[in-house]
């Protein structure tokens, strides 16, 4: 199974702040994200996909 990440290791892993990373979740851009439940979680391999697109 993926490692499922939360918002505070998001920032974490990017330097970002939290609120950026919520803002672009609800622009539609960022990292692809998915709820669970009432949890907003991140498939660790779609976080470093983004990162690696931002150097293109």
């Amino acid at each position: 199974m993926e490692k499922l990440l939360r918002l505070p290791e998001i920032a974490a892993m990017t330097g970002l702040p939290e609120n950026t990373l919520r803002f672009w979740r609800h622009q539609g851009t960022g990292p692809r994200s998915a709820r669970l439940g009432r949890r907003v979680v991140y498939r660790e391999r779609d976080v470093i996909d983004w990162i690696d697109q931002q150097f293109d």
